[in-house]
């Protein structure tokens, strides 16, 4: 029996920067929706953590606070021992990461993340897959709104397709069809990270333009021609159901793609040889739709191609000057105000359609990652029947798609799949 499977363990969950904003966020929705559960608070500050579990509500006054800091790893160690899941919202990753991981992986305990940072995902793998499949960890990046409408709505189709019989998944797109809210302090400083990297390393810029960056076998992925991340089109061209519409480039394209395909390979490619996948974003069908969505995708290929090759040179201190900081966010009015419809269509090996409606209420970067990230936790904690056998590196579809499914209704979280033909 692994570690993470023994029953002393003193927490069942550690939300460590529960100090952050989003940090705050998650504690507050495990304060609600967390019944049951053992929950620990962690991050660098005894003052800062008894504020926020002042914050929390009745139900969270007993919850232990845990000391625990990245440049000391000692404590991350005692972290991660002490509990079956860690969830961390403590970013950018490339920078603060590697540590928790590590300890995670040494003590066979479950881990999720909210990471948009393919090349810390990819370092993870490198230096750790091994050793935490050995010791039963399930360590699971991208569990807020990158990447899980992507990852669990592809998952959805590919459920419905096996249920149906109607074969393999082909072509499938997933396309942004509402959304409303902002950009986190963390999700920028993540993305500068990355870029940062990219601009120093023409290795990790290699890696970040492969579509299989996070296979975890390069040489087994098929052939299957360009796979663009950024892309204007006519809706048609996905679906008959988009007529009129057009699409563009997606922002979180990159991240999302390479974390669906890492599914489809860990899952045994039950998504099939042949799956394409792909990720827009729509711009309506109005006069200047085109327009807008020619633009966003130029827009999108410039900024990765100019901050991948260029942004060593810009001082760190001048871009923190003016970028969002970490660890803020909009208000709470803003974030209630907030949310998201993505829509992904597939076509099987048998011409079978389906399409996988995904939408929640409140801000996606903020409130709505908060519940995703927080559910993830639970089904880690709380689920263990309804994960699947794989440990090690993973993806949310692979680590817990069915337990996810399951969870998603009483969390608010609206996933529909149905049939077009």
């Amino acid at each position: 029996m692994s570690a993470n499977e023994a029953h002393d363990r003193e927490h069942d969950i550690v939300v460590y920067g529960a100090t952050g904003f989003v940090g705050k966020l998650t504690a507050q929705y495990l304060a609600a929706a967390g019944a049951g559960a053992r929950i620990a608070l962690a991050g660098r500050s005894t003052d800062r953590l008894l504020a926020v579990r002042e914050s929390l509500g009745e139900a969270a006054q007993d919850w232990p606070l845990l000391v625990a800091d990245a440049s000391q790893p000692s404590t991350l160690n005692a972290m991660a021992a002490s509990t079956r899941v860690v969830i961390t919202t403590v970013g950018p990753y490339l920078r603060y990461g590697l540590p928790l991981v590590a300890a995670c992986a040494a003590a066979g305990t479950d881990y999720a993340d909210l990471t948009g940072e393919t090349l810390f995902v990819r370092e993870c793998i490198d230096l750790y897959h091994k050793q935490a499949a050995d010791t039963g960890a399930r360590i699971v990046h991208a569990c807020g709104f990158d990447s899980i409408p992507s990852d669990m709505t592809v998952f959805a189709l590919y459920r419905a397709a096996e249920r149906d019989r109607t074969g393999e998944l082909g072509d499938t797109n997933f396309v942004v069809r509402s959304f409303a809210g902002g950009v986190s302090g963390g999700t920028v400083a993540s993305m500068t990270e990355l870029a940062r990297q990219a601009s120093q390393d023409p290795e990790a810029r290699r890696l970040l333009n492969d579509p299989y960056t996070l296979t975890p076998d390069r040489a087994a992925e098929p052939e299957l021609g360009a796979q663009p991340d950024a892309r204007w089109r006519r809706g048609r061209e996905i679906a008959p159901e988009l007529d009129g519409y057009w699409v563009g480039a997606f922002a979180m394209a990159l991240p999302n793609t390479r974390v669906v395909r890492r599914s489809n390979a860990l899952l045994g490619y039950a998504y099939g040889r042949r799956f394409e996948y792909a990720e827009q974003m729509s711009t309506g069908r109005s006069v200047g739709a085109p327009l807008v969505a020619a633009m966003a995708t130029a827009g999108n290929v410039a900024t990765m191609e100019l901050s991948s090759r260029f942004l060593d040179r810009v001082p760190r201190g001048a871009l923190e000057r003016i970028l969002p900081k970490v660890g803020t966010g909009p208000s709470e009015q803003t974030r209630e105000r907030g949310h998201y419809t993505v829509e992904t269509y597939t076509t099987t090996s048998t011409g079978a359609r389906y399409l996988a409606r995904m939408s929640q209420q409140g801000d996606p970067g903020y409130k709505a990652t908060s519940v995703l990230l927080g559910e993830s936790g639970l089904a880690l904690a709380l689920d263990r029947d309804k994960l699947s056998d794989l440990r090690g590196i993973l993806t949310p579809a692979a680590a817990m798609g069915d337990a996810l499914l399951a969870r998603f209704p009483a969390a608010g979280v609206s996933l529909d799949v149905s049939r077009l033909n």
